[in-house]
Formats: structure tokens, C-alpha cells, sequence
């Protein structure tokens, strides 16, 4: 590596960011860039392993030693060409990926781990500005034509990948602007989303092909895409969990990504077609421990909540890794996120039994109760019972889903393509294989594998792009993870 004592000399670091009263004002990102000594001192810290575990946990095999080593040496193009060997989108990942590389990596066994994600969108953020992220050019064509149904990151990757092997690529979108999730469902102080305008057009200008409120199934006919020679339907798990719970239709208990996508329509001056949903001034309760419900929170205290709570149905995670979570699996630990830092009252073991409402059916409260969890023999929580005597009243005007979600919606699309689902109600098709029950359709993303991160969701799609274009050629030009390893 770079230098072999790094990991000895140098501390784990972070960006700074700006301060909370700051960034509560507005709905801009608020990390700060790395100087270039402590992006070097970052990069340094690398460790010549031997074995590099973060390979194997990142599930898009990002080659991250080498990537690291050319940071630690100033050699940008080499470092982003590296990087984009295996991921098209880093300013996406690098903003939002969890980073499960960095729970896998050697020097986290007992000392901070590299800061590989924060390194991954330096790498991007200087290649854009040093001009080395340019329009892909496929001088030879193959003449097919393939359509992506969704545009979110899996649906991206595979269209960018499609159109690297010299397909002709339409992407479908039944939103007004490209990016799904991505653009409607994270905040924008989380990803702003001239990040994905910005990809996108390198993206048109390398040939793919855009279509925008145009939602297969309903304004589009599913038999539109009879004239592709393959298809993939990447539109993700839409359908969220719900909580039947008395008083589940009272004015002010909404879904979670209903909040966030109309905070997003605001940011982005697009029309909002349904009544608004506002925490301004508001009691706000947040159901649901995750990323959504994080975004919740940070939302919510930028509309100027008068308060903003967050429950969880399971116990509160462990602070560092158990027997149950030995390294270098992802640790299931207590996380606390920015939006946290800016104020939130969060409980765990907590159930919601009814939501209460007042004479012109607005809600009012939540009627809870404790939980107490029966563990295994490796701590880990198997079963649970209401604690007596602890049913309460909590003042609420505003509750927020954020539950996670089941499956793609069947009706529309799906339905008319008459594919088959499993037994979650997602897309059948095999790990690895990628094709549906349906001749000359392909699926990948959430679509498929059900809700889950990111990253996955574009290493799904590249890896479906090597199977459409195996279909329609015989075999296929494009480099699976291993290949690329190798290649490096």
C-alpha cells in the first residue's frame, strides 16, 4: 500500500458539517469535502491485509485497496477508473450507502475502519471536476433495442451497462423527472438531486433514452414493449407496510414516503396533485426505526415540528458487535444518524395499539404500550409481550408509516404481463439469472430481490444487464465482478 504504517499513524476522521441550527434552515447537503492532506492521511490508513474482507462486503465488489492506494498517491484517474470498473453511480453510493465494506474491513476488527465511503465520493466529486467522467461512446452497435421500466438505481445501472454493450436503451418513468427512489424518496440534504440531474444527462448523452410520466400498464399499454427484443423491469418495492390499527384513517396518519416525496416535489418546484402533508407546528410521531424513518425526522424538524418522536417495535440494538454479530458480517448496531443529531425522542420496544382522534376526525394520539422481548442464548430478540400497566396516551398530530414495504405493486404492469411472483409477491426469477417466467423479460432491483439498499439495487442491475445482453448476443461483453478483479 501507500504507506505500509498508516493505519498506525493516522485516526479514523470524518468531514466536518455544518452546525445543526444551520442545516435545519434548509434542505441543502451539509457535509464539507476533506482537505487534500486529510483525504491522504484517510486514504493512507489502508492496511495491507493480505485478504481484503471489503470486497466481499460490498456487494458490488468495489476494488478497494487499489482504489485507496492510487488516493494515497494522487493518481485521480486511476483511482476513478478503478472505482467505475465496478460502480456507475459512486456519488450516489457515496453519499448513501450504509457502507457494509467498512463493517467487513480488517482494520475494523479492533480499530476504527477505513473511511472508505467518504474516500469513494472524493474519488467521483474530482474526476467530475477534472473532467475525466465523460458520455460513453459505443462506436459499434448491435442493433438491438432493450426497455428498463424504472428508473431507479437499479434500473440506471443496468440501462448505462445496456448501452456500454451498444444496445439501444429506452428508459420508462412513470414520475415526472428520472431517479426514483433516489430522487423521491432520500431528501435532499442527503442527495442533492443535481447529482442525479448530472448523471443523467451523461447518461443521454451517451445515447439512452428517457421517457418521463410514462407509467407502463396505465398510460403506457404493456404491449408497447412487444417491439423491444429484451426488457427489464427494475420499479422497485412500492408497496408499503401499513399498521390496521383502529383509527389507521383518521386525517394525519400517512405513509412515510408519501411525507418525503412531497417534501422532494417542494425542493424541485414540481407540482404537488394531492393535499398537502406539513409538520410545521406539529406533535410528530415516527413508526419505524430505519433509514426512512430517519429521513422522517430530519424532514420534519426542517418544517419546524413542535416536537418529533420515533418508536421502534424491536429492543434497542447493541452499541458494538455481539457473538451474534461476529466481524466481518454487518452488525445489526444502535445507529445515530444527522437527522437524529438534530433532535429526536426515540424509543424502542414500543407498540402502537390505536390512533386517536378528535369530534372532526384529525388525530390527536397514539395509544401505546411497552414491550418486553424474550432473547436466545446469543442475545438475540425472538418473541415479545405487552408489559402490564403500561398503556399511555401519546399527543400527536402527524404520524408517519415507516415500516418498509412488501413487494412491487401487481396491478398495472405486472398483471398484464401476467409474469409469476414467489411467495413475497416479488418477480420470480433466479439469483444470478435475473430472467422472469416471461420470454425475453428480465428483472432486477427490489423488484426482484425485495426492499433493500442501494448499492444492492445497482449491483443488481449490472449484473442483469450481463444476462439481457448473454440473451440477445450469445455472450456477453460486459465484465462480471470477478473479471474485474483480475483486470485490476
Amino acid at each position: 500500500m501507500g504507506k505500509a504504517t498508516g493505519f498506525l499513524e493516522f485516526d479514523r476522521l470524518l468531514p466536518q458539517k455544518d452546525s445543526v441550527e444551520n442545516r435545519k434552515q434548509n434542505y441543502q447537503e451539509f457535509v464539507h469535502f476533506f482537505t487534500e492532506d486529510q483525504l491522504n492521511g484517510q486514504a493512507a490508513r489502508c492496511m495491507n491485509c493480505g485478504i481484503p474482507f471489503c470486497h466481499s462486503g460490498c456487494p458490488l465488489g468495489n476494488v478497494i485497496p487499489e482504489f485507496n492506494d492510487a488516493v494515497y498517491d494522487g493518481k485521480w484517474e486511476e483511482a476513478y477508473n478503478i472505482l467505475v470498473s465496478t460502480n456507475n453511480f459512486p456519488e450516489f453510493t457515496g453519499r448513501i450507502c450504509p457502507a457494509p465494506c467498512e463493517s467487513a474491513c480488517v482494520l475494523g476488527i479492533n480499530k476504527n475502519p477505513v473511511a472508505i465511503e467518504e474516500i469513494e465520493k472524493h474519488i467521483i466529486e474530482i474526476a467530475y471536476k477534472k473532467g475525466y467522467v465523460k458520455p460513453n461512446k459505443s462506436y459499434i452497435k448491435t442493433g438491438k433495442k432493450v426497455a428498463v421500466v424504472g428508473s431507479g438505481p437499479a434500473g440506471l445501472a443496468a440501462a448505462a451497462q445496456l448501452n456500454k454493450a451498444g444496445h439501444d436503451v429506452v428508459v420508462y418513468e412513470r414520475d415526472d423527472k428520472v431517479g426514483g427512489l433516489l430522487r423521491y424518496g432520500i431528501p435532499d440534504f442527503k442527495l442533492d438531486k443535481s447529482v442525479i440531474d448530472r448523471r443523467v444527462e451523461i447518461m443521454q448523452q451517451s445515447g439512452v433514452e428517457f421517457r418521463t410520466n410514462a407509467e407502463v400498464g396505465k398510460n403506457v399499454p404493456a404491449s408497447e414493449l412487444g417491439q423491444y427484443d429484451a426488457v427489464v423491469l427494475s420499479g422497485g418495492s412500492t408497496i408499503p407496510r401499513n399498521l390496521n390499527i383502529p383509527g389507521r384513517e383518521l386525517k394525519g396518519v400517512h405513509f412515510a414516503m408519501d411525507f418525503l416525496k412531497q417534501q422532494n416535489k417542494r425542493v424541485g418546484n414540481s407540482p404537488i396533485e394531492v393535499e398537502e402533508i406539513h409538520a410545521g407546528g406539529k406533535n410528530v410521531l415516527v413508526i419505524g426505526g430505519g433509514d426512512t424513518g430517519s429521513d422522517c425526522v430530519g424532514t420534519s424538524n426542517r418544517h419546524g415540528a413542535k416536537s418529533v418522536t420515533q418508536f421502534e417495535l424491536m429492543p434497542q440494538p447493541p452499541q458494538s458487535r455481539t457473538e451474534a454479530m461476529p466481524w466481518p458480517t454487518y452488525p445489526m448496531l444502535l445507529k445515530t444518524t444527522t437527522s437524529h443529531e438534530e433532535g429526536c425522542d426515540r424509543y424502542w420496544a414500543i407498540s402502537t395499539k390505536e390512533f386517536l382522534g378528535d369530534e372532526n376526525g384529525n388525530l390527536r394520539a397514539a395509544l401505546i404500550v411497552d414491550l418486553e422481548w424474550e432473547k436466545d442464548t446469543l442475545g438475540r430478540p425472538v418473541k415479545f409481550k405487552e408489559v402490564e400497566g403500561s398503556q399511555r396516551e401519546l399527543p400527536c398530530e402527524l404520524v408517519t408509516l415507516a415500516m418498509g414495504f412488501q413487494h412491487p405493486q401487481h396491478e398495472g404492469l405486472l398483471a398484464q404481463l401476467g409474469v409469476a411472483l414467489d411467495e413475497r409477491g416479488n418477480i420470480k426469477a433466479k439469483e444470478g439469472e435475473y430472467k422472469t417466467s416471461v420470454d425475453k423479460i428480465f428483472t432486477a432491483g427490489d423488484m426482484r430481490r425485495g426492499q433493500s439498499l442501494v448499492v444492492w439495487a445497482i449491483s443488481e442491475g449490472r449484473e442483469c444487464a450481463r444476462k439481457v445482453d448473454e440473451y440477445l448476443m450469445g455472450s456477453t461483453v460486459l465484465e462480471s465482478k470477478e473479471a474485474v478483479y483480475d483486470y485490476v
